[in-house]
């Protein structure tokens, strides 16, 4: 086996390429990010990627397949249930959630609700399940008068409250999520509490990049533990640090966009460091796929691609690459939510093969089993280990 010593992961968050074989129990039949993206707005231009075998993984109307791809590409298929980030992330990091997180499709029920007024000291707004920009385009001007906080949720598992920087400091409403956190277990431990301040006037409401995420630790060891465990280190970009609930880290990069989480990895990449750069980017999915948002998550997608030239100009003849994502997000859909489909998972670098279809795993988990054994390190999680497809 060549050697590896670092191992550069890239969740490319929502970019999900249809056909999960479970989709109609999720209401998801149809989804393809990818591939109705594409179509949705006339092609993609996604040159590197392509030349990764993107094309190969599903019909994306503008990047074809190739017959000679720069690496290693194939599909990975989520087995925990559910679709939402915290599920799909401790998967790929090898522990599977087989018990779904809890669902609010009526909202919170009082017993939650009225202990958080409680120990919050203020009342509170909304309490359904809404898309964020939306909730606070319709409660924000009450928020501002009242001070009253705005608590909602979606088809994730998930208790979002909403706040006005100006009207609740941000200190405060990260105090107000730990609290909801704390409340928030048992039967109602749901994924994650995350605090949204937004800025702006009544009618231009904006939200802001100091969102925060407030998880539940993973019930088990991931492969950031045990990467960390050996003195390796674990080097975090993007909300990794929340979703994991800072567990698994030597050092972290608490980025805001693609753009700025892009440039942090290339900065990390000339660092010396060894062992896993983890990121996730987060635009697609908080941007375009939640917004259904189409061309503009099309444009966020070749913003990656112009700038991967950039990522493989940094890596060393010891790293590698690997992309993939942690669930769907198909603007093209009527919902705003999540959906249920299988990713793609693109791999490069000096130690890797090239033209390698390595076709449609069973478990996102595998990826783990994977960068255990490209790192030398033992492995008793969940997954299987693609390694041989790729040296």
């Amino acid at each position: 086996m060549k050697q590896v010593k670092r191992i550069n992961l890239i969740i490319l968050d929502s970019v999900g390429c249809g056909d999960a074989p479970d989709a109609a129990a999720y209401n998801d039949e149809g989804s393809n990010t990818l591939g109705n993206i594409a179509r949705s707005v006339g092609g993609l231009n996604l040159p590197n990627l392509g030349e990764l075998g993107l094309g190969n993984l599903t019909e994306i109307l503008g990047v074809p397949p190739t017959t000679s791809a720069k690496g290693v590409y194939g599909r990975l298929t989520e087995v925990s249930a559910g679709k939402d980030t915290t599920t799909g992330h401790w998967e790929l990091a090898g522990v599977p959630l087989l018990k779904p997180f809890p669902l609010y499709p009526d909202g919170f029920p009082a017993e939650v609700m009225d202990a958080f007024e409680t120990q919050i000291g203020r009342g509170w707004l909304g309490n359904y399940p809404a898309s964020g920009t939306e909730i606070i385009k319709t409660l924000g001007a009450k928020h501002m008068v009242t001070g009253q906080v705005i608590v909602y949720t979606s088809g994730d598992s998930v208790f979002q409250i909403a706040a006005h920087e100006e009207v609740v400091p941000l200190s405060d409403l990260y105090r107000y999520c730990q609290i909801a956190r704390d409340l928030l277990t048992g039967d109602h431990a749901v994924g994650r509490v995350i605090a949204r301040p937004f800025i702006g006037e009544p009618g231009s409401f904006t939200r802001t990049e100091n969102r925060k995420d407030f998880s539940l630790e993973p019930p088990s060891d991931t492969i950031m533990d045990v990467v960390k465990a050996v003195g390796k280190d674990v080097i975090a970009i993007g909300k990794i640090e929340d979703i994991f609930a800072y567990r698994g880290i030597t050092h972290s990069n608490h980025t805001g966009n693609n753009m700025a989480g892009i440039s942090a990895i290339i900065e990390t990449c000339q660092q010396d460091n060894e062992g896993l750069i983890f990121t996730n980017l987060v635009d697609f999915d908080a941007l375009y796929g939640h917004r259904n948002n189409p061309r503009g998550y099309a444009d966020a997608l070749e913003a990656f691609d112009r700038r991967l030239p950039e990522i493989s100009a940094v890596m060393r003849p010891t790293d590698i690459t690997i992309m993939t994502a942690d669930h769907g997000n198909d603007p093209t859909t009527p919902g705003t939510d999540h959906s249920r489909e299988r990713v793609p998972i693109l791999i490069f670098g000096q130690p890797v093969k090239t033209g390698i279809n390595m076709g449609t795993r069973d478990s996102f988990a595998d990826l783990s089993a994977t960068i255990a054994e490209l790192l030398g390190i033992n492995w008793s999680g969940a997954g299987d280990s693609f390694a041989d497809y790729l040296q």
